[in-house]
């Protein structure tokens, strides 16, 4: 299997989680954090493993820069949630 095609199916993988499980989530904590509540143990561990597969993908996404803007919007959206949470913590 040539590089070309098994980058292929590691982005579909990944598409897929973040359609299925990824998004729906994030989605789920910008709710929880907008309307005043904090990250409970889980939702940390989340995202950390959000951020550590993030760093794993650097390469991926150098090689097929089509989906750099969807990565990027997806860390926005996390740094939403984390920066929210943050506030939340303070108040």
């Amino acid at each position: 299997m040539n590089s070309e095609s098994q980058d292929a199916g590691v982005i579909a993988a990944i598409v897929e989680r973040l359609e299925e499980q990824r998004l729906p989530r994030a989605l789920d904590l910008k709710a929880k954090v907008d309307q005043g509540g904090m990250l409970d143990d889980m939702d940390i561990e989340f995202l950390e493993h959000v951020f550590a597969d993030n760093n794993k993908l650097k390469p991926l996404l150098a090689r097929h820069p089509e989906y750099q803007d969807l990565a990027a919007r997806m860390l926005n959206l996390y740094l939403e949630i984390t920066t929210k949470a943050l506030e939340n913590e303070q108040k």
